[in-house]
């Protein structure tokens, strides 16, 4: 397969996405396990027919690793979905899951004694202002519009264990990818089967989240209705949108493992900043959320800082002359 198609499916189904996640979750900012469970039974449903073929076909990889991954996979998924109830705009939200860069390089160091070059650092330290900026605007924002119980120290609260929660998963999902990186260096590389079973092993652990879920969908069926003309039925219209994001879901993460067979690793990173930066941008014109000058300054370092993580710049001549300046004067700091 060409990587053209891939890569378009990633913005098309990615961004998609991202509308209708954001139609739900504006209405129903609690429904998040629910999307996220009819997301993964879509998902499994498509990998039983046509990757295990009804679990007849054995698994490349051990099953145990799996179960690490998906243990890893669950969890990072439910605090995902519960920050969205902590009074975080999708914006923001968006911009601190885009520091997954800081999170990996952080813990590579630590747990893979990795060693990076002198641009690496400076992309982290430009990631991470951007950041701190967004959080500060957003915090400046919400102090000024009404809150939702009218105890602004209460709101704050819920804000800032929202930020926890949100920076958890962050670190959580690159241990996750560190952890994936050394078992596909074992094992060789199988995205269907690892999309399969990091979505049906954890199938059982939504029992507990059983009766959020079902208190999710009923609230999504009381909606009104709406008809689908061309084939001339009629659904709730928060059913009609939850049917369109899980579709538009596995679109979206179908097309980055397949990616991730066609293309090197820096070309499937490149692609899906860019995609997280198109998303964000889109979501803030369609969908009116608020941001300031201050937000776009902090997206504007979010994303220079992702672009000189992966070297989309190593062509120009200033991006070499940074290097060896860098390079330089870390030199000279070690002597």
């Amino acid at each position: 397969m060409s990587p053209v198609a891939p890569i378009a499916l990633v913005f098309v189904g990615c961004c998609s996405n991202v509308v209708f996640l954001e139609q739900l979750i504006k209405v129903y900012p609690n429904s998040g396990n629910a999307i996220t469970f009819c997301a993964f039974v879509f998902n499994c449903l498509e990998g039983l027919f046509f990757t295990t073929k009804f679990l007849t076909k054995p698994s490349a990889i051990p099953l145990r690793y799996y179960l690490s991954m998906v243990g890893f996979f669950f969890v990072v998924q439910a605090l995902n979905n519960y920050t969205l109830g902590f009074n975080i705009a999708m914006p923001l939200h968006m911009i601190i899951r885009s520091g997954s860069l800081i999170a990996n390089l952080i813990l590579g160091v630590i747990i893979l004694d990795k060693s990076y070059k002198p641009t690496k650092y400076l992309s982290v330290i430009l990631i991470t202002f951007g950041i701190i900026i967004c959080t500060i605007a957003s915090a400046v924002h919400m102090e000024k519009t009404a809150s939702h119980t009218g105890d602004p120290v209460y709101d704050y609260l819920v804000w800032f264990v929202g930020l926890f929660l949100l920076a958890l998963s962050l670190f959580l999902s690159a241990r996750m990818g560190i952890f994936q990186e050394q078992t596909y260096a074992t094992y060789g590389k199988h995205p269907s089967e690892a999309l399969f079973y990091n979505h049906f092993l954890p199938l059982p652990g939504f029992l507990l989240l059983a009766p959020d879920i079902y208190r999710s969908i009923s609230e999504l069926s009381k909606s009104d209705a709406y008809t689908i003309t061309s084939l001339g039925i009629t659904l709730p219209w928060a059913i009609v949108w939850l049917l369109l994001t899980t579709a538009s879901q596995f679109v979206c993460i179908k097309s980055v493992f397949i990616l991730t067979t066609e293309c090197s690793s820096l070309i499937v990173t490149l692609v899906v900043t860019l995609r997280k930066f198109i998303s964000l941008v889109f979501s803030i014109i369609y969908f009116q959320n608020p941001f300031t000058l201050a937000h776009w300054f902090g997206a504007f370092l979010v994303f220079m800082g992702t672009m000189m993580f992966v070297e989309a710049f190593a062509r120009f001549r200033w991006y070499r002359q940074l290097e060896k300046s860098l390079s330089f004067m870390e030199n000279m700091s070690s002597k």
